[in-house]
This record gives C-alpha cells, structure tokens and sequence, in this order.
C-alpha cells in the first residue's frame, strides 16, 4: 500500500465537523493519527477517538495537519469519491458455475464485473470464496471484527473446489474459513449446487463439514446452479429435475433437524427454487432463523405469502373496498404459481377485480432461467404486446435496476411504458406492496 494514497473527499456535510474544519469537496485524507489509511475500515476505525490527527491535502497541493477533538465515535462528516475508500476487488476465479461468463456480449460494461471483496461482503451483503484473500485481510478482519462474512462454499472438498473454481488455490483457501472461525467472526455460507458435481455425496459432506463450524457460521444456503443458454466453451452441466430437487430437500431438512435440536439454529436452507422444482410446501416462517439467506433466495416466498395474507386480512377487517379494475401481472416462471395463488385470493375476497397473471419465458438468457430478477424489457414487451392487459401492467421491482428505472437489457420503464401503451406500476417485493400496489390503497 502506497503511503501517499489519497482518499479525495466528494462531500462535505452541512453542520459537521469537517465543515467547520473548512474541509471542502476536492481535498484529500492522507492519514489519520499519522497511520496511512487503506480503506473505509481503516478510516473508521482511527476516527473513533476523541482526539484525532487527520492529515489533509488540500486541492491546492498543501498538507495540513487538523488536530480535532470530538465526540467518541462521531462522524468527520464527510464522504468520498469511493465509498470503500479503495479499488474493487475483482474475481480470480473462472468457475463453472459463474452466471457472468454465460452472459451475452454487448451488454454495460458494470455487468460484465465479477468482485471478490471481503470488504463489500461486509458491506453489501456479497458472498467472496476467499480465494483472493491475504494474512493481512484475515487480520484486519479479526481485527476490525468485520462480521458477518458471506462466504461461497461450493464444497469443502479440497480438491473438487480447485476444479470447480479452475483455481488451484481455491482448497487452501478453506483454511482461511477456519481462522475466521476459530476467532469468532460469524459468517453465512453459500453453496451453488452443480449437478453431478458437488451435489449427492459431495453435499452431504459439505453440509457435515460446515456443521462443526456452528454456531459460528450461523447459515448456509443450496442454490441450484443458474443455466443461460450462452454455454458454448463452458464446463457441460445440466438443469436439475424434480427427483433430485426432491434429493437435495430430504438430505437438508434431516440435517436441519439435528442442527435445532442441538444449537436451536436450522443453519442449512434449500432456496425457495428447489421447493418449487419439487412441487412441495415451502417451510414454515420458523424454519428460516430469521430469513437470514432472503438475498440468496430463501425464504422469499414464505415472508411474501405471510405478508400477503396479513396485509389482506387487515384491509378486509378495515372495511376497505377498492374500485373495480381490471389490470395484468407479469412476473418470472418461478414464481408464477405463488402470485397467480395470491391474485386468486385477491378476486375471492374482492370479486369486482379482474386480475390476469403472465409468467414471462426468459428468451433473452433462455427458458432455464425463470427468476423474474433476469427477466428484460424486451422479453416483457414481447410477451404482454399481444395481451388485453387491462388498465395496467404490475412488475416486480427486482426487474429493474436498484434505484434506477432501467431493465438488465437497457430497455427504461418509459419505452417499456410507451411501447405498450400502458400505466406500469411496481410491486417492490413485499406481500404488503403486492396487496397495497394492485388494490391502489
């Protein structure tokens, strides 16, 4: 790490100190208390004192030392150019699994990045597999007890991670798992299920493996692998079928009873996909520990459904009656059974709504793929243009991108919006929104 990295300030908040300091948008810390600073960790961590030396080097070109005195904790005030306070991490990896490499050319330029950052894994929620990761990471992890850290497994197999990750360090790299466990850092694991890879055998000793590392890591996941239809080159894997989905469930809901009866945690979740593969009832609100793993897919459809329900009950006990209407859902394959249940019950409870459900085919990234979250603005206009979709057309709001009205493919909600004619609202993933979006309360 340089000594003279910069780290150059692109707001300065109004009534903080670093206002008051007359730090301004352009300069740049250096150090803080004469310790060079790496990154957001570093910087927070040496701003905690009540007495602290920030080294600044204004837009001018001039040093200057700020001796401030504060607060325990309280903030300087100020945010930088980049939020991590340093460059992303990127992928070491060439996994078979990786969804990235088996996306089409020419699509923005961010897509096509794959991180591997311990820091956003903290931060952001991402899962890393370690195999970018130093001593001097582990410690400042120990250290600045960066926690919980969301790892992606895929196997404790030594030897099938190195193929699985085309990494040949990627088998050691579980070693630095255990540090992390044995000094405390609580983690979330994550396990990309390959077909006739690491699934079978391979998964029932993963899950043991992972189990001595409990309570610590407090939650794993089983995803099935995703498949676009742009494979050519890549490792040959293939769909799951009901039967193994049915395989995988037996195998994590006998682990997930050992692990409650002896640590009160179920630690290991199949994602909602295999219960919908296997055409089984999703598991109880409980069995999830808290929907710890909501983000990999688990759980999802249970806190949606309950919310549904709740929210409904509520507003039908309230007296609330909506207008009569008639509009169109669209929504991914997946999930398609789950939203057609809840439009149904809508029209039961209020007979004057008129409610048609669509499951959109992926025909941008192909039919295997049925989350709604990689569905395009093309695929919806494809699809609904030929449709009477009523006075309105209701997405999910992981079709877009976060805080943005753009589709993966580019398309915006406006020429989504334009192109067929129609009002679009969004149903931003809760049951409530779902109930709230399609009755206008």
């Amino acid at each position: 790490m340089s000594k003279e990295k910069k780290h150059v300030i692109s707001k300065v908040l109004p009534g903080s100190i670093a206002e008051e300091m007359g730090l301004e948008i352009g300069d740049a810390i250096t150090k803080v208390n004469n310790e060079p600073i790496e990154d957001i960790f570093d910087f927070q961590f040496l701003m905690q004192d009540e007495y602290v030396e920030v080294t600044v080097l204004t837009k001018d070109g001039e040093e200057a030392v700020l001796e401030i005195d504060k607060e325990y904790d309280e903030d300087l005030g100020v945010e930088f150019e980049n939020g991590l306070m340093d460059d992303y991490r990127s992928c070491s990896n060439k996994c078979i699994f990786c969804f990235i490499d088996q996306m089409p050319k020419g699509m923005r330029e961010t897509l096509y990045f794959k991180d591997d950052d311990s820091r956003l894994s903290f931060l952001q929620g991402n899962y890393v597999t370690l195999t970018n990761m130093s001593e001097h990471d582990i410690e400042r992890i120990i250290k600045y007890r960066l926690e919980p850290i969301n790892v992606s497994f895929q196997t404790t197999n030594p030897e099938l991670r190195c193929m699985m990750l085309h990494n040949r360090f990627a088998g050691d790299a579980l070693q630095k798992a255990r540090r992390l466990y044995e000094a405390g850092i609580q983690m979330n694991g994550q396990v990309v299920l390959c077909k006739g890879v690491n699934d079978g055998k391979e998964l029932a000793r993963t899950i043991s493996d992972l189990y001595e590392y409990l309570p610590v890591v407090q939650s794993v996941s089983v995803v099935p692998v995703g498949l676009s239809k742009y494979r050519d080159g890549l490792y040959p894997l293939e769909p799951f079928e009901k039967e193994d989905a049915e395989a995988v469930i037996d195998l994590i809901e006998t682990w997930q009873k050992k692990a409650f009866e002896e640590f009160g945690l179920h630690f290991i979740h199949a994602s909602d996909e295999w219960y919908v593969l296997a055409d089984r009832e999703l598991p109880e609100e409980e069995r999830y520990d808290g929907y710890l793993q909501l983000e990999n897919g688990v759980g999802m459809l249970r806190l949606m459904l309950n919310e549904f329900h709740q929210r409904l009950e509520e507003l039908k006990k309230g007296g609330f009656v909506p207008a009569p209407e008639k509009m169109t859902l669209a929504t991914g394959r997946l999930v398609y059974p789950y939203i057609k249940k809840m439009a149904d019950r809508i029209m039961e409870v209020y007979p004057q709504m008129d409610l048609q459900v669509v499951a959109i085919r992926n025909d941008f990234f192909g039919e295997r793929i049925t989350v709604s979250g990689l569905l395009t603005g093309q695929d919806i206009i494809a699809q609904c243009k030929v449709l009477d979709l009523g006075h309105r057309l209701i997405l999910p709001g992981n079709v877009l991108r976060s805080g943005e009205e753009v589709f993966l493919d580019d398309y915006t909600l406006t020429q989504v919006r334009e192109t067929l004619g129609t009002q679009i609202d969004i149903v931003e993933g809760s049951g409530k929104s779902f109930v709230d979006t399609v009755l206008r309360v």
